[in-house]
């Protein structure tokens, strides 16, 4: 994941009034390493020493064993099918000088999603920065967590992408007081907690 601004012609919205530019969109997805030509090798030779070894056994008349072997096979394929499709999650955060958009995708596709005021979201990193670590974005006492699947660079990268986009947007945006629409927002809006 490397998060990148959207391009400035692409437009938020679809409501009644204008659109306002995205500044940033991004989409997150947990990282499966293992494609599906990489996951029919594994089972294809799991299933050939399973079944070698297994007939090893059941001429040896110890055939309970053979029952295992295959019960090993199913077992696999059973976590490789649950790891896929908890993989199916995504999460998209989308930043014009309107709004802050969060949206989580389910893996059954339940959508849920949460709407915050630019100008007064804070985005916290726990520091330091490890596997464990948590993005939270806040606003008058509602808050998220984003990207729990992201390994620590990623999370980095990603609070620091939603931090420029946080400050080009409280530039812009048009409920801030007139003396800061001009002036670069304070950064303690933006200040891991």
């Amino acid at each position: 994941m490397e998060p990148s601004p959207s391009k400035p012609q692409q437009e938020a919205g679809g409501g009644d009034g204008p659109a306002a530019p995205v500044l940033f969109d991004v989409v997150l997805r947990p990282n499966r390493s293992l494609g599906r030509p990489g996951f029919i090798a594994v089972m294809a030779g799991v299933v050939v020493v399973s079944v070698g070894l297994g007939t090893f056994f059941l001429l040896q008349g110890a055939w309970p064993v053979f029952g295992f072997f295959g019960l090993d096979i199913l077992l696999l394929y059973l976590a490789f099918r649950l790891s896929y499709r908890s993989g199916r999650l995504r999460e998209t955060i989308t930043v014009t000088a309107d709004e802050v958009v969060v949206r989580r995708i389910a893996p059954n596709g339940r959508t849920t999603e949460w709407r915050f005021n630019p100008y007064w979201l804070r985005v916290a990193l726990d520091d330091p920065v490890e596997h464990e670590s948590q993005i939270t974005l806040t606003s008058h006492g509602r808050s998220v967590v984003v990207g729990p699947f992201l390994a620590p660079e990623e999370r980095m990268s990603l609070v620091r992408a939603l931090r420029e986009a946080l400050g080009e947007a409280n530039r812009r945006y048009e409920g801030a007081p007139a003396a800061q629409r001009d002036v670069r927002p304070d950064a303690a809006s933006t200040e891991p907690g």
